[in-house]
């Protein structure tokens, strides 16, 4: 059901110019996102596409602009996939997290603008999340006022924007409005399932700290009762203080911490170090911010069943 819109708006052909390329033709990588029979979503990264190939079903084709394996606080949007948002039907985002595609979709004339922070709750997190809350760390680019936007890794929030989702996909597309309504219902209930599979799993432990190179777990340690201290705060990539890195063997021995989490898309140099000076063991905590070969599942439910395994594992769980 594709409404067909201008190609090549001001802002794809600036794009282009700007990076000192010839004409980009009509079709040029709109082929892939959109133009076709079907209602054609594009999907910033893995979480937001997941939601939208569950909710839509067959109904829909969706496109992501973060490829399998790419940092994805670290995309540069290309003039290509300019083209090809400009040929959607609707775009699913989440704002603040990727400042390229949030640029993108300000300019962009496509019809259905779904932002996924703005279906749910946003708060402020820092190193420290959970028992200890301090809410003083801050990313250029990736939150604005320190927002945090991992709202995906707690499955109660993540419900809350399935539920948005399909609601704008029924307004959007009211064709397979019935269809889109089942399939909304069915991910929910999948996500409070998860949501118990957490609750019972992390309600008895040794202890409720973990320790992380990368703060993407507040929510979920603010949802289960945990206390997440981050390495490098909202930053993945940032290196931390020598004063940081003391408070933390500090605190491990204090609270009984066994575990280094780091993650698949980042290199685990920092977890080993801060792990190898405290006598601590590492291991692989998922943001699910892709699905790659390294990854301990295939899909979305699959890797947070991983992180809960490892979790409990990390924290005694009885």
């Amino acid at each position: 059901m594709n409404v067909r819109r201008q190609l090549i708006p001001a802002v794809a052909t600036a794009a282009v110019s700007a990076l000192g390329l010839a004409t980009l033709s009509a079709c040029s990588g709109a082929s892939a996102a959109g133009n076709t029979s079907k209602f054609d979503v594009v999907a910033s990264f893995y979480p937001t596409a997941f939601l939208a190939e569950q909710i839509g079903g067959s109904h829909v084709h969706v496109t992501t602009l973060t490829t399998p394996g790419q940092e994805p606080h670290d995309l540069e949007i290309s003039p290509q996939q300019i083209a090809g948002l400009e040929e959607s039907d609707a775009v699913l985002y989440l704002k603040n997290l990727q400042p390229s595609v949030d640029n993108a979709v300000a300019q962009s004339p496509v019809r259905t603008k779904i932002d996924a922070a703005s279906l749910t709750t946003l708060e402020e997190h820092g190193n420290e999340v959970g028992g200890h809350a301090a809410a003083h760390d801050t990313h250029e680019g990736e939150e604005s006022g320190g927002k945090d936007p991992h709202i995906w890794l707690d499955p109660v929030r993540y419900a809350q924007v399935a539920e948005g989702v399909g609601k704008a996909f029924e307004k959007a597309d009211p064709d397979h409005a019935a269809d889109y309504r089942k399939n909304t219902a069915a991910l929910v209930k999948k996500l409070d399932d998860l949501n118990t599979q957490f609750k019972d799993g992390l309600a008895n432990t040794r202890t409720k700290v973990f320790i992380t190179t990368h703060a993407a777990f507040g929510y979920l340690a603010e949802r289960y009762g945990l206390t997440e201290e981050a390495i490098n705060g909202l930053d993945p990539e940032s290196e931390p203080s020598a004063a940081r890195v003391k408070d933390l063997e500090t605190m491990a021995e204090a609270d009984g911490v066994t575990t280094v989490f780091y993650e698949t898309l980042v290199s685990d140099r920092t977890a080993k170090t801060v792990a190898g000076d405290a006598g601590l063991r590492t291991d692989v905590l998922d943001p699910l911010e892709g699905i790659t070969k390294k990854s301990r599942g295939t899909d979305y439910f699959s890797v947070q069943e991983a992180n809960l395994k490892a979790l409990r594992q990390a924290l005694g769980a009885k």
